[in-house]
């Protein structure tokens, strides 16, 4: 593979083909498709976690760039050689690790029609269609959500809200969080952007971190509230009201609360309609991160987990998660969308023309950060359009089944507990202390912080098989292992087989600690 540099004019192969010739892109697109589809067959067969060393592929690939050009089948054959063997496959059957990245037919051939396209859809007249079909299927998703209609796109203008597809959910948050914070030092002074404050759960996702950094908000002024079990980890509005009320008294303005649903470490879902009650009290911006669990909410029975949404400003979802739509596509809606426009907007003189100054369309490049855009709105629509809402609800709730069967089985074994509740498709389990200890100790923290080095030693075993992936977090100081069901090809016998992959490393670890572990006495 690769070739070195040659001044011999005679040697130097070009190409004879034209870079978009039509006929030999029929020819190398088919094998593409074949390629992936003989990949989807057999992908059940690799190990799941990427079982190379760090710079694993330094060593394969030549160090520079080939001088003459090399055939489709070459580079196929080291894809299969090189590429393969250094990838973590999202989409195994036994992935159960972090969220799903949700794939479907539907999603990837949208996918090759939006960058077969490849339209750069910054506003509408660089391609109506792109901007005219994304507003389209934003209302289509946002009614199977039943949002309120303050969020959607009205024929008669009486709305000022509406649907964007951003790339990923910290894009979704700035964009909301930069227009809050616009909005707000438009009516206390620019000047005083440090006074501003920025508030969600200690569980809510490090991307409001990040978007508070990048929007220029004080560091010190961006409060993670305390959670705890007896919430099941959701933010307490009293808590959320007593931060708000020393923010004040200590002369803060509060902008902007974060609320989720579905946390990143356990799916705890935050009680959107009384935090919205709070928040708005004291004229904080409410965005509602649903970036997992927002897609069981075309369910009507999970559709309750965001009830009070129609008092929020913005909320998300991520259709690549758990959506069968293929990365990246964040779906956000926000009721005002004026404000993302004054915050985010920008009018060259080559960007100008007609139909944008006539206000009756949409440019999306002033709901977003970049200008450039891809057609995202294409694979969202072939998704909802190739499978329908009942197929979609179908295919969520078959997940939840699969996680509920999963949670069945740790139920028979004693050795296990269920951390937190299940909400979704996600089970959050750890082996139990008295699993692993043979004698009484007094110690609580001496068992804890034991217990939870036992259940690391057995996640990392488990991955280090190959035969299944899960990853971990850790809430209220207790470390648990989540298994998150949602790979596309999953099926019941999968989820059943991880159990037993659990099972075997747990007698192995245990079986190392000869039994059950055996410690020294310890007094108070």
């Amino acid at each position: 593979m690769g070739s070195l540099p040659t001044n011999n004019l005679e040697s130097i192969s070009l190409c004879s083909q034209n870079p978009l010739d039509p006929d030999e892109f029929r020819r190398q697109g088919h094998m593409i498709i074949d390629f992936l589809a003989d990949y989807y067959k057999n992908v059940e067969k690799y190990p799941v976690r990427s079982q190379v060393e760090p710079g694993y592929l330094k060593k394969r690939l030549p160090e520079s760039a080939p001088y003459n050009p090399e055939s489709i089948e070459t580079i196929l054959e080291d894809v299969t050689n090189d590429i393969i063997p250094g990838l973590t496959h999202w989409q195994s059957p036994n992935y159960f690790a972090y969220f799903p990245s949700s794939g479907s037919i539907a999603g990837f051939l949208g996918e090759m029609l939006s960058t077969g396209f490849n339209v750069v859809g910054f506003n509408w007249m660089s391609s109506p269609a792109a901007t005219e079909l994304e507003s389209i299927v934003m209302n289509w998703l946002g009614q199977m959500l039943t949002l309120p209609k303050s969020f959607l796109f009205s024929s008669d203008g009486s709305s000022g809200g509406g649907g964007v597809l951003q790339g990923t959910t910290c894009e979704a948050i700035l964009c909301t969080l930069t227009a809050a914070r616009d909005k707000m030092l438009n009516k206390i002074g620019r000047e005083n952007i440090n006074k501003l404050v920025v508030y969600a759960s200690d569980q809510t996702h490090c991307a409001l971190q990040k978007a508070a950094q990048i929007a220029g908000i004080n560091p010190k002024n961006v409060r993670a509230i305390k959670t705890s079990k007896a919430t099941n980890f959701g933010l307490s509005p009293n808590s959320l009201q007593s931060a708000i009320l020393a923010d004040i008294e200590s002369g803060l303005v509060p902008l902007f609360l974060c609320a989720t649903v579905g946390t990143t470490s356990s799916t705890a879902v935050d009680p959107i309609g009384p935090l919205c009650a709070v928040a708005k009290l004291y004229g904080i911006w409410v965005h509602i991160d649903a970036a997992y669990a927002g897609s069981a909410c075309i369910c009507p029975e999970f559709r309750h987990f965001i009830d009070g949404v129609e008092d929020a400003d913005s909320f998300s979802l991520n259709a690549h998660k758990w959506f069968f739509t293929t990365l990246d596509c964040c779906c956000l809606w926000v009721k005002d969308s004026d404000s993302l426009v004054k915050a985010l907007s920008t009018s060259p003189e080559y960007l100008k023309n007609k139909a944008t100054e006539s206000k009756q369309v949409i440019d999306y490049k002033d709901w977003q950060i970049a200008l450039s855009r891809r057609f995202r709105s294409m694979k969202l629509w072939l998704v909802l359009r190739s499978y329908g809402v009942a197929n979609l609800r179908t295919f969520l709730r078959s997940h939840v089944k699969m996680a509920k069967h999963f949670q069945g089985l740790i139920g028979m074994d004693n050795r296990f507990e269920i951390v937190v509740p299940r909400t979704f498709a996600m089970v959050c389990f750890r082996l139990k202390p008295t699993a692993i200890f043979k004698q009484k100790i007094v110690d609580n923290d001496y068992i804890e912080d034991q217990t939870n080095e036992v259940n690391a030693k057995l996640l990392e075993s488990v991955n280090a098989s190959g035969k299944i992936y899960m990853t971990h977090a850790v809430v209220g100081g207790v470390y648990m292992i989540r298994f998150a069901v949602g790979a596309t090809l999953t099926e019941e016998r999968h989820v059943t087989g991880a159990w037993k992959v659990v099972q075997e490393h747990t007698d192995g670890i245990l079986g190392s600690l000869g039994g059950k572990a055996t410690v020294h006495d310890i007094v108070d």
